[in-house]
């Protein structure tokens, strides 16, 4: 594993704005509203041959000793859980950076964090930030050599000195703690997707086997896409808590409206979403239309319905009924019902992510291919079409992930939607595609324009 250094600092001092010019991606939400993180993140730092794990973490306004300073309304509730969320943090990690904000000067709550990151006894780097250039970096920095550690000006919104914070975290580490990354298989990596307090993050931690993400009956409480890597039964994944996804007509809150587009986003990176749904509210239009979305897309997915528990046992038969009829147009997708607050179910989601994941690069052979298609118009023939019966020549796999079959034809314009859909379900009986998503083309051959000659 990579070590790890947490930034650290009460609300609004720039640490995911710092996070994101570190990794060199805009992952971690900023805006001006303080307050906006509250799970932490990970990202990889990376310069020339060296490289580390750099966490962001939620502004603390709790101290140790549970006492409140001021804090901002968007924490409010969520105080014990942040100071958890950076203890987590600070343990996991070999050195700490503690942010402060050059502008605003040294403050009382500075100093107290100043001595709780000093207690972990691990190497400790003082970063002002919102200095803006060298030519105010005394003035800010003035006060800040009060606390006793080594110190860098810089700026994370206009990136002045970003280049010399990555060296000097480096130098953090000790050397033997510097090695490269080595080469190994990648992870699978899952995407939890669905509207707010559906229990994404309840399950997130119920598969992690850790309070990883913070949980709370408030819709809305994670705001970033948050990967938390772990290792199962020896094999490893990513799972990607995403923020809970509202219609856009109902969003005027310019940070959910950035939330939504980075769940929505985290599906197109990720190995096979997690649709997450809650029992109790049913399938409303806006699961519809996410699942609609997916489905046009192609990405491998699954729905996971949770709060069954809650479900009188007399209705559960029902309830599945309509998850069934309504995802009719969508056979293929897998629908499991499970608790993740009584960990009912658990144990079937991630074979049956794996399994998805490995459909998803089936790769089938020309004379299997050729054979099957002759097999399927065999059994049930075309049906004509302006009275001509549509003439098949041969088929291919143009690519995977997902995987997608080409059917070359005399005229595609005279195959039926539904032969289309027999012959992509006879097609994935023959290839064991079962929950994969699947493309079925026609194309119109080159023969059809000799035999007009």
């Amino acid at each position: 594993m990579l070590p790890k250094i947490a930034l650290i600092g009460r609300p609004n001092v720039g640490k995911s704005t710092l996070f994101n010019r570190l990794i060199r991606s805009n992952r971690a939400i900023t805006h001006d509203r303080p307050g906006v993180t509250r799970d932490r993140m990970e990202g990889y730092v990376k310069v020339e041959d060296r490289k580390f794990i750099i966490i962001d973490t939620g502004g603390i306004t709790l101290d140790e000793h549970a006492a409140v300073t001021e804090g901002p309304d968007e924490l409010r509730g969520f105080e014990a859980e942040i100071l958890r969320q950076t203890e987590d943090a600070r343990r996991d990690s070999l050195a700490l950076c503690l942010v402060v904000d050059g502008r605003e000067g040294l403050t009382p709550f500075d100093e107290s964090l100043a001595d709780y990151v000093r207690k972990s006894g691990k190497p400790v780097l003082l970063a002002v930030n919102k200095v803006d250039g060298e030519e105010n970096a005394d003035l800010y920095m003035a006060e800040f050599h009060a606390l006793g550690f080594p110190i860098i000006p810089l700026s994370g919104a206009h990136g002045f000195n970003i280049r010399a914070f990555s060296e000097e975290l480096f130098d953090l580490l000790p050397p033997e703690e510097e090695a490269v990354e080595e080469e190994e298989e990648k992870p699978l990596k899952i995407a939890m997707l669905g509207r707010p307090n559906a229990g994404k993050s309840s399950l997130v931690n119920v598969l992690t086997g850790s309070q990883r993400m913070i949980v709370s009956d408030v819709a809305g409480t994670t705001r970033d896409s948050v990967d938390i890597t772990v290792e199962i039964k020896g094999e490893r994944y990513v799972f990607v808590d995403t923020a809970g996804v509202r219609r856009r007509a109902k969003i005027q809150d310019p940070v959910e409206r950035y939330s939504v587009n980075s769940s929505l986003k985290s599906t197109t990176k990720a190995n096979v979403t997690m649709v997450v749904l809650d029992a109790m509210e049913g399938l409303t239009q806006q699961d519809k239309r996410l699942i609609d979305l997916l489905d046009e897309r192609k990405t491998p997915f699954m729905l996971v319905i949770n709060k069954i528990d809650l479900v009188p046992r007399e209705s559960l038969t029902a309830l599945k009924r309509v998850y069934n009829d309504a995802l009719t147009f969508c056979k293929h997708v897998p629908i499991l019902y499970i608790s993740a607050m009584q960990k009912r179910g658990i144990d079937k989601l991630l074979p049956i992510a794996r399994r998805i994941h490995k459909e998803c690069y089936v790769r089938v052979g020309t004379g299997l291919l050729n054979r099957t298609m002759t097999d399927a118009i065999t059994r049930h023939q075309p049906p004509v079409v302006k009275r001509v019966r549509p003439k098949f020549f041969y088929l291919t796999q143009a690519e995977t992930n997902p995987p997608t079959f080409v059917f070359f034809v005399n005229d595609h314009e005279r195959i039926k939607e539904s032969y289309a859909r027999y012959l992509e379900k006879y097609l994935r009986k023959t290839f064991e595609i079962e929950h994969a998503p699947m493309r079925v083309r026609f194309r119109s051959s080159h023969k059809k324009n000799r035999d007009k000659k």
